[in-house]
């Protein structure tokens, strides 16, 4: 029995065994599967094909910081503007109270310390009350108004801030806040009811020559203690120039050009205003200029030879040099000496040029040219008059008249060096601007020297330098 049973399971798996496709698994009925092959590129490193999954991350990381970045980038600029107006309220006091009672927290949690628990406790009940001083909006209207802006030293420079209720309900006192310069004026506003103005006088004091930035007006939010301040621009900011302090120069009398039309040069012109000679008549010349009355005498074309004529230009060379000076108001009267003259150069539309050792000035108006001056600053340097009027030969050298106006520190020697540096036919004058000494004209070679003590006196010294 048992024979037979062996021989029966014997002949089943022979038939199944005929029955099977090539290649398929005994039994099954399936054919086999044909072995896999791994993909191109794709790394395996561990027995068995199976692919590590740092390699994975390592081979993506490029493109998640890519796919990532303008992500992170919306989320930095979201978090700088949401913490930006936040940290900007919290002044320096507030800060260090905020810091304290976090570590003052710190400690009382780990620590078990009481004391500290309630300090913590009291000092965020303070910034809380903060917090409640500077909630709500307020909706003005301002308007910074300013006379003039441009004023000379000692002028009076008068503005007023005019404040209206926009809103549709009353607004409750508040402060409001006008950078002047470096200070810092004050304004307290009352209630205002539902369109009520309110204005407020002021000036601004003007005894040195400076650009003052004048605003922007702010209104201000804050607790009695500081800890949090809350300011609000309304206004944009406006300079206001303080002009050099300048004398009137009352026409040529002043003296520094006695020829309104120009200084003749020795160089010939077949048209100018300076006439020279006769000369015979050349093809091509221009036959307005023929002497008709000599031409009938010599019974040959004779025609007008002129002398070229040097337009009127004047350049102002003013040496900003504080080792010239002996003093800040020596600087001062130099700057003002150098503005009167060049304002008179431009009301008698004389070509004029202004230089400093840091460059020259606009020129173009008596206003550009001011507005220039306002902002020079005095420094020590290195570059010397001698130096200024170096460059001064080389950017005008067709000058007619050349000022150098400098300090009392400045010798005759380094004047005479000075004036040597100047192209020869150019005349030359330097005014040395001093505080303690007396008025004096000098002589060194062919430069005139001015001493001068007094900006009023300025018109008096260039006339008797003309003489």
């Amino acid at each position: 029995m048992a024979t037979s049973t062996t021989e029966t399971r014997s002949r089943r798996a022979d038939r199944a065994a005929r029955s099977a496709p090539p290649g398929g698994e005994p039994g099954s009925g399936r054919p086999a599967r044909a072995p896999r092959t791994p993909r191109a590129g794709r790394r395996r490193d561990r027995p068995g094909g199976a692919l590590h999954p740092g390699s994975l991350v390592a081979e993506s990381g490029p493109f998640l910081r890519a796919a990532l970045a303008p992500a992170v980038q919306r989320a930095t600029a979201a978090g700088r503007r949401v913490l930006g107006p936040v940290a900007s309220v919290v002044s320096p006091l507030g800060r260090l109270l905020i810091a304290a009672v976090v570590l003052l927290w710190i400690l009382g949690t780990v620590l078990g310390w009481s004391e500290a628990l309630v300090a913590a406790l009291m000092g965020t009940l303070l910034v809380l009350l903060a917090i409640g001083f500077i909630l709500g909006r307020s909706s003005y209207g301002v308007d910074l108004d300013l006379t003039r802006t441009r004023v000379a030293v000692g002028d009076r420079a008068v503005g007023s801030v005019s404040v209206s209720n926009t809103s549709d309900k009353a607004l409750l006192p508040a402060s409001l806040e006008l950078p002047v310069g470096a200070a810092t004026a004050i304004f307290h506003l009352p209630r205002l009811t539902p369109g009520q103005v309110h204005e407020d006088l002021f000036s601004i004091p003007t005894q040195r020559r400076a650009v003052i930035v004048v605003g922007p007006v702010r209104s201000v939010r804050a607790d009695p203690l500081s800890i949090l301040r809350r300011e609000v621009l309304w206004t944009e900011p406006t300079d206001l120039f303080v002009h050099p302090r300048t004398t009137p120069l009352i026409g040529s009398a002043a003296g520094f050009i006695k020829d309104l039309e120009g200084l003749p040069t020795k160089e010939l012109s077949s048209a100018d205003v300076s006439f020279h000679a006769l000369r015979d008549y050349v093809p091509g010349d221009d036959r307005r200029h023929i002497h008709w009355k000599t031409t009938a005498r010599t019974n040959k074309l004779m025609v007008r030879q002129f002398e070229e004529t040097r337009r009127s230009h004047l350049a102002v060379a003013l040496s900003t040099n504080t080792n010239e000076y002996a003093s800040e108001t020596e600087f001062e009267l130099a700057v003002s000496v150098a503005g009167s003259i060049g304002l008179q150069a431009i009301r008698e539309q004389r070509n004029l040029s202004v230089l400093t050792q840091d460059g020259p000035l606009r020129t173009e108006t008596g206003r550009n040219l001011l507005d220039d001056m306002t902002r020079i600053e005095g420094r020590a340097v290195r570059a010397t008059a001698l130096d200024l009027a170096r460059t001064t030969a080389d950017a005008v050298p067709n000058a007619s008249v050349v000022f150098f106006v400098v300090g009392p520190e400045v010798t005759p020697s380094q004047l005479r060096s000075a004036a040597a540096s100047i192209p020869p036919g150019i005349r030359c004058l330097a005014i040395r601007c001093v505080t303690d000494g007396q008025q004096s004209r000098a002589t060194i070679g062919d430069l005139t020297v001015l001493t001068l003590n007094s900006l009023d006196d300025l018109a008096l010294v260039l006339r008797k330098a003309a003489a």
